[in-house]
């Protein structure tokens, strides 16, 4: 009696849990994709049934060109990211002891600040102005300052990675954290080096949260608009940018609502990869 009445209030949550995921995440998801298939004429929307915006993203000549230059964007971004991220990780959860976690929360704080002043931040630090150019003039290294930092793709990668570096961080540092010392201990017991044993066990232990983190990190990248349009100038133009503008200034939302489904789309390939790629290490 007691397992049919435990069946049953679990069949009740898992119902609930149904009912409200479906009107507070779907519902709104589908109302909002279905602009996809509507027109505008002027600034009034026409409620037809129609695949004219994706024919548009199709055959229009910006739009798959920027698309592939955000996807090399943010994968230049995500890559930079695990090469510097990994070795953090791997540091904090092997070497730091008793501080790991008080340098872990210092990693940490930035995450709760407005992403608008960590852009203003970076500004002043990448600027024609800023700290790198003035310490770079300092140390010798350029005589004047350099436009290599701000409003362009350098500026927008640049910026991005240091913002996105603490979603990497954390899920390796995770990963690496519940690593049991005895299975380290046990592989130089057998002979193994040092590199031996992480190249064997540490790395492919540790995969799994490099890997989710690496797609945080992708996906925030490859959506993001504010950065490109407050650090990249004209030549940080890119996908998220076309997107906002049409929800914007052009008022086209069904053109917007099209490419921000392909948007999703693709992020939700990349998750369901990443999933597949986690439970097969």
């Amino acid at each position: 009696m007691t397992n049919i009445i435990n069946y049953f209030q679990s069949s009740i949550w898992t119902i609930v849990s149904f009912i409200m995921v479906t009107i507070i995440i779907l519902i709104p998801l589908l109302s909002f994709l279905s602009y996809s298939f509507f027109t505008v004429d002027n600034v009034e929307i026409i409620h037809e049934f129609s695949l004219y915006n994706f024919k548009e993203f199709l055959t229009g000549e910006i739009y798959i060109p920027t698309f592939f230059r955000t996807l090399l964007l943010a994968l230049t971004v995500m890559i930079a990211c695990m090469i510097t991220g990994y070795p953090i990780a791997y540091f904090l959860a092997m070497y730091a002891h008793r501080s790991k976690y008080f340098i872990l929360l210092i990693l940490i704080i930035p995450l709760f600040m407005s992403y608008i002043i960590k852009i203003y931040m970076m500004r002043s630090i990448l600027g024609y102005s800023g700290l790198i150019n003035k310490l770079l003039m300092m140390f010798g290294i350029i005589s004047e300052p350099s436009e290599f930092f701000l409003y362009n793709q350098n500026a927008v990668i640049i910026t991005l990675i240091i913002i996105l570096l603490p979603l990497i961080i954390i899920p390796t540092f995770t990963s690496l954290e519940k690593i049991p010392r005895n299975i380290i201990e046990a592989t130089y017991d057998i002979g193994c080096k040092p590199f031996q044993s992480f190249r064997y066990v540490i790395f492919p232990i540790s995969l799994p949260g490099l890997i989710v983190g690496a797609v945080f990190v992708f996906i925030l990248a490859l959506g993001d608009f504010v950065t490109p349009q407050l650090v990249g100038g004209t030549s940080g133009f890119t996908y998220g940018k076309i997107i906002y503008s049409n929800f914007g200034m052009a008022f086209n939302w069904p053109f917007g609502t099209a490419l921000a489904s392909i948007l999703l789309i693709v992020s939700v390939i990349i998750i369901l990869l990443t999933n597949y790629l986690t439970r097969k290490t």
